[in-house]
């Protein structure tokens, strides 16, 4: 399935985890699901599903440190729907490899982010 086909506007698109060891990561999830990964730099692993893609970045894990990530067709007008909504701007639109995101907390403190191209 092609990316672009995947894309759903302001729907859960990709999980980012954090590793304090990624190589000990992509093995566990090659060994235990197959899963292939794409190495953006030291600090950053990539992989792709079906329905939801991912990565890996270095870091200390720990409970709740899962970035669900979401996709819009518009960033700039999801930021603001978000902002109207209640939710607090942790990190303004900022461009990455394969495109721009900014992530926000919502009312419960939960820290998620949203991309686009």
């Amino acid at each position: 399935m092609e990316t672009a086909n995947k894309l759903r506007h302001e729907q859960i698109q990709y999980i980012e985890f954090l590793s304090k060891d990624l190589a000990r990561a992509k093995a566990f999830y090659e060994n235990a699901f197959g899963w292939k990964f794409t190495d953006y730099g030291p600090e950053y692993t990539a992989f792709e599903g079906e329905y939801v893609d991912g990565g890996f970045t270095a870091g200390e894990p720990k409970n709740g440190s899962i970035l669900v990530v979401l996709f819009s067709a518009n960033l700039e007008d999801s930021k603001e729907k978000v902002i109207q909504a209640g939710g607090i701007l942790v990190q303004d639109i900022f461009s990455f490899p394969g495109g721009r995101r900014f992530q926000f907390t919502d009312p419960d403190g939960y820290e998620l982010a949203v991309w686009g191209l």
